[in-house]
Formats: C-alpha cells, structure tokens, sequence
C-alpha cells in the first residue's frame, strides 16, 4: 500500500506525537487537558453530530433551563429527598421540548426519569402530548418495564394521543426482549384501537423482528398477514435482511427466489443485503461471486456495496485486499465516504499500522470527507484496546470536541476504563466527571466500569456508593469481582459490610438496593466456606 505507508502523518498525528512524552494530561486532570487550547494543525471543519451517538436532542429547549431541572433531579433523587417539591418551586416554564430533553438526559435512569414524568403531567396548564409520552414509553421499554410501558400505551388511548411510533416503540422493546407473543400482540392492539396498518407499518414490524433476530416469528407474521396486503420489493428486501442476520441463508435464498418469482427485480439494497449476509455466514466465495456478478450485469456496486466489502475484509485481517477494493471503488467512480474511511482506520488501528491511519486521515482532510462520531469512537478505541495509550485518545476527544463532533457516552465508556486498566485512577475517575459535567447520564456500562475501577482500587466503599445510586435508578446491578470486594472490606476490618449494608438500606426503605446487598453476601458466604477447609473440617 505505497500511497499511504510512505507517507509522513499529518499534522494532526503530529500533534498527539509531540505531546506524547508531556505528562499535562496527567497532572491537570481530564477537564484542564481537554479545554481551551489548540493543537498544532487543528482543523477547523465541522460535522453535524452522530445522531445514534448523542444523548442531546434538537429541540427549542433552553439548554440551560434543561440543566438546570436536571441538576435538581440529579441531586435530589440520589438523596431521596421530595424532588418534586423542590422542581415545584423552582419556577420551571415546562414546554414539551423541555420534557423531551429532560427525559433524553435520564435515558438510561427509568426511575428519576419516570417521577419527573408524572410531576409534570400533574402540573397545572401543562399536558403530555405524544411525544412526551412516546420519550417516557421508549426509556421503559429498553429498560423492558412492560407493564408500565403498556399503561402508558392505554392511557395514550384513552386521551387519543398514539401514534404509529408508539406500537413500533412497544414492537421493538418486545421484540428485543425475545417476547414473541407480545410482540405480535402489539400488532392486533393496533387494530382493536382501530389503527391503520399500512404496507410501511408491516414492513417496520417485520424488519424490528429481522433485527431482533427473531427470523422464525417475521416470517409466521408475513405469512399471518399476506392476504391482508399487497407485498413490495421493500417487504421482501426486510425478509431478506432478518434472514441474514440470523445467518439461515437458506431462508434467505427462498426469500430471494420467491421475491424474483412474484416478478420484482432485485435493487442495490436487495444486492447490498445478500452481500452482508452472505459475508456474515462466511460463505466469502460466494459474496464475491455475487459482487462480480453485480459489476458485470448490475445493479452496480455503490458505496455502501465497497463498504460491506471493506469491512469484511478488515475484520479478517486481510488489508491488500481491503485496499485493493478501495481503489477498485474509486476507479470505478464511486467516492468514499466516511463509512469506508472508518472501516480502514479501524483495520489498519487493529493491526498497529498507526503511520497508515495518519495517512487516512490526512486523505480525508485533503479530499473533504469530515470524520464523524464514528470515526473518532474508532480511533479512541483504537487508542485505548490496541495501544493502551489512554493520554493519546483524550487528545483525539479534544478534537472530536474542536470539530465540533458531538461524543457518545461510549466515548466516555471506553476512555475511562482504559485509565483504570493502565492503573490510572484518578483520571478515570475525572473522566467520570467530565461525562457528567457534559449532560450525559451514565448507562449500564458507565457504572460497571467505575464501579469495578473503583474496586480494583480498593475503594470499595466508594463503589458501593455509586452501586446503589445505580439500582435506585433503576439499573441492573453489574457483575463484579465479588472475591476482590470482599477481601477489601477485611482487610478494612468490616468483613460483614455487605450484610450491614443490606441491613441499612432494608431500614431505610430501599428494599431493591437491600435486596442486591443481600445477595451479594450471601454469594460471599458461600465463596469463603469453600476455600476454608479447616473451618468445614
């Protein structure tokens, strides 16, 4: 690959190279070394945000009325103080936008969220219209609160505020949660609340049960439904697709051949889909015996075509080959997007071949193809499971921020536990804090890494902090190193810190944080008598 690999790296490579050796970013901490500043070579083109990566939303909310309800609710919750009390006498001008935003804020904390909710349902002058409705409906059922999710559903009846997004909301949070019944049942909901079911609705239904896996339930559905509508070249290219995913090529290749059968021509994204899944079952022959055959009598190989290709040749290691398919693109007159740069950076990063990802993106400045959240979520990746250099991907994050990129919490996720995995405490846990300074409300992983950071610190009194204010969000307590916790408290001289904390919480009403105490415990327990032999003797 002599275009790239000779190639000195760009100034913005140079920039995290010159710095390496400086220990700024370890004395200051992560907020000093990200803020203000500016490396040499910045660049100064923006991007529009990763929208599946960002917790913001766009709306006409005042951003600082959003943090100023969400700091009350962050502080107060955690203290199980009257939260309401205090949101009722801080003069909130409540808007649907605003409630929109506050709720994106806590997307992964279903209990403050939820309270907030139903405070401002109850407030005078203001009612939840369907898109509020639909926030709180989306945050309970990725939490798979079902019967709540579904109350909301019914009262969104009976005030005539659903919408076809609130079934497709419902569809997917049981589908993803592999309740087939429930699923289809949200179907029949529709139509005993005399919904329309048109041909994009049961496409959606159908490809969320695709995505979900669920190859078996998509296909009895079609089969419930074909004398019910007309199916289209979209309905056909959705089966192909959940077939794919579930890697049953065979059903995929009825479905290809029915699809011809009933007289629709295949597209580039029917084409695109049996490329994927072909790849995805490792049947790489034929993958690329389907491509030649594109190019040879079409539909041509787009992007996205080059794109599936890449990828796949990347996750196999196989570089030459990647690289010959992206000339093969260029020449072909197809330009590279974002996607295929992502794919080779993250190919090339795996293998260690930093002066070609310099190269890469000095290519994407020259040719002005705009990182995106992907892109750099790659390079901090990179930066931290590859390299273990975690100095180094909080400059790439300064400039994600610079550019003007918005970061996602996984960001955040994997720039902290590299600091805890290279010992570096301290800056995991300001990266902790510069999340939440930023308006992100940790998910599941956040927690899991902190807490277990915090552990492997021999700060597990702190953990048991952060521990409980998880649960009492509404989280899923985490796996942890239950040897390692309780070996913490020993030597502290609280060996039965687990069963006083269970104690405590159960007395305070926290019945759920007890619970998980509690279980923990007796876990630990069980651990010790098995490794005490003269004690059982």
């Amino acid at each position: 690959m002599s275009t790239y690999a000779a190639a000195s790296p760009p100034s913005y490579a140079l920039s995290i190279r010159d710095e390496k050796d400086g220990t700024a970013a370890e004395s200051k901490g992560f907020s000093s070394a990200t803020a203000g500043g500016s490396d040499s070579g910045a660049e100064t083109d923006s991007e529009d945000e990763d929208r599946r990566g960002s917790v913001h939303v766009s709306s006409s909310a005042d951003p600082e009325e959003v943090d100023r309800v969400c700091k009350v609710i962050d502080e107060l919750f955690a203290l199980d103080r009257n939260m309401e009390a205090v949101l009722d006498e801080c003069g909130i001008q409540l808007s649907h936008d605003l409630v929109v935003a506050v709720l994106k804020r806590f997307q992964h904390a279903r209990k403050p969220a939820f309270r907030f909710f139903c405070w401002a349902g109850q407030k005078p002058g203001f009612s939840h219209d369907s898109r509020t409705y639909n926030s709180m409906m989306s945050i309970l059922g990725k939490t798979r609160q079902f019967e709540t999710m579904v109350s909301l559903l019914e009262e969104m009846g009976v005030k005539e505020l659903l919408t076809t997004e609130t079934f497709v909301i419902a569809f997917k949070a049981f589908a993803a949660a592999k309740e087939r019944k429930k699923a289809v049942g949200i179907f029949e909901l529709m139509k005993s609340y005399k919904f329309k079911v048109g041909i994009d609705t049961i496409n959606c239904l159908l490809d969320t049960l695709g995505r979900a896996k669920l190859g078996k339930e998509m296909q009895l559905l079609f089969e419930k439904l074909k004398g019910r509508f007309t199916p289209n070249l979209q309905t056909y290219t959705v089966l192909l697709n959940g077939w794919c995913s579930s890697k049953n090529l065979m059903e995929a290749g009825r479905v290809w051949n029915e699809m011809v059968d009933k007289g629709f021509k295949p597209d580039i994204v029917a084409y695109n889909t049996m490329l994927g899944g072909l790849l995805r079952g490792h049947k790489r022959s034929d993958a690329i015996k389907l491509f030649e055959v594109m190019k040879a009598k079409g539909p041509s190989p787009n992007v996205r075509s080059y794109s599936i290709l890449i990828q796949d040749f990347c996750k196999q290691k196989k570089m030459k080959e990647a690289v010959d398919s992206f000339y093969e693109m260029r020449e072909s007159g197809c330009q590279p997007d974002v996607a295929v740069y992502t794919c080779l950076v993250t190919g090339f990063g795996n293998q260690k071949k930093m002066e070609t990802v310099y190269e890469l993106l000095k290519e994407m400045k020259e040719t002005g193809c705009t990182p995106d959240g992907r892109t750099y979520n790659a390079l901090i990746k990179v930066m931290t499971r590859q390299q273990r250099m975690p100095d180094d991907a909080v400059r790439i994050y300064k400039k994600m921020i610079q550019n003007g990129v918005e970061p996602s919490i996984h960001t955040f996720n994997m720039i902290m536990k590299s600091y805890f995995q290279t010992r570096n405490y301290d800056m995991g846990c300001a990266v902790w804090d510069e999340m939440i300074q930023k308006g992100f409300c940790p998910d599941d992983n956040s927690y899991t890494v902190l807490i277990g950071g915090l552990i492997s610190q021999g700060r597990s009194g702190e953990a048991c902090k952060y521990l409980e204010e998880m649960v009492e969000k509404g989280m899923k307590p985490p796996q942890l190193d239950l040897n390692k916790f309780a070996a913490d408290f020993s030597r502290a001289g609280k060996p039965d810190i687990l069963e006083e904390l269970a104690q405590k919480m159960k007395f305070s009403g926290k019945l759920e944080v007890s619970n998980v105490f509690a279980r923990w415990a007796e876990m630990m327990k069980k651990r010790v008598k098995r490794r005490d032999p003269i004690e059982n003797g």
